[in-house]
């Protein structure tokens, strides 16, 4: 008797372990056809995009953009990441666009133009430099017509040299910024084209010592944008940026992301 009511109890959990097997097997199922809930919230983060590399982002997370993107969200209850798309800036704009990522995390100003979907954040996220380095050479930079005694060298794409360059002693045209100092290095440019803080890092990272010319160039805002579905979410973003730039939040972390390459 006793082994019957075993062999029954057991049965009996079986069955139960099968039902709730199938059970499982059918919400799971569910969730897929109704558009996946239950892994939707992996993607409740805020994914903002960027083509910018070291020292805005590092690999370990700890450049301008990638501490500084999180903390503003932070200030009104919201969770934002950063993508980065190194070699497909325009990827990144379009994907914006589009809606498959909320929005861009630095920017220049009038992108709205070509990318309706877009908003603007009107507070700026940072201010770029574009600037000329060079080991051999130290001159000021007023103006653009500071360069025409020289050999000069940008990146290939960089509209902001292509449009404001005159004419110059030789122009070289290189690929990358590893390719723009090795002709720093090596004497066969006097000097180089580049945003400042980006410059000093590859300049530190191939052991070149590389002045940076004083004024910039060019000063440009870069902006944070949101694809329209977060409309709302723009003047909190702007108003965050604002409060972390007067509590010191904002220097202290450019100061040390971005400030100590200048030591």
């Amino acid at each position: 008797m006793q082994q019957r009511n075993y062999h029954n109890q057991n049965k009996r959990m079986q069955n139960s372990l099968h039902e709730w097997r199938r059970a499982a097997s059918q919400m799971l199922l569910l969730a897929l056809v109704a558009g996946t809930p239950m892994l939707a919230c992996a993607r409740d983060k805020l994914v903002l995009s960027s083509g910018v590399l070291t020292p805005y982002t590092t690999p370990d997370r700890q450049g301008f953009l990638d501490q500084m993107l999180p903390a503003i969200f932070r200030q009104f209850g919201e969770d934002a990441e950063l993508m980065v798309y190194p070699t497909a800036t325009e990827r990144g704009m379009l994907n914006a666009n589009e809606g498959v990522d909320d929005g861009l995390a630095m920017r220049i100003a009038g992108l709205e133009q070509q990318y309706p979907n877009l908003i603007r954040v009107p507070e700026p996220i940072v201010v770029n430099d574009f600037v000329a380095l060079s080991t051999q050479h130290q001159f000021a930079t007023h103006d653009w017509s500071a360069l025409k005694p020289y050999s000069v060298a940008y990146i290939i794409g960089w509209k902001v040299f292509e449009r404001h360059v005159p004419k110059v002693g030789e122009m070289t045209l290189v690929r990358d910024a590893e390719q723009l100092f090795l002709l720093l290095e090596n004497g066969r440019a006097d000097v180089a084209l580049y945003e400042r803080w980006q410059g000093l890092t590859q300049a530190r990272s191939m052991g070149i010592k590389a002045r940076v010319m004083e004024p910039p160039l060019l000063r440009t805002e870069m902006y944070i944008y949101l694809h329209k579905k977060h409309a709302a979410l723009v003047p909190k973003v702007a108003q965050a940026l604002i409060e972390l730039k007067r509590n010191g939040s904002y220097q202290r972390i450019f100061d040390r992301t971005l400030r100590q390459l200048s030591k």
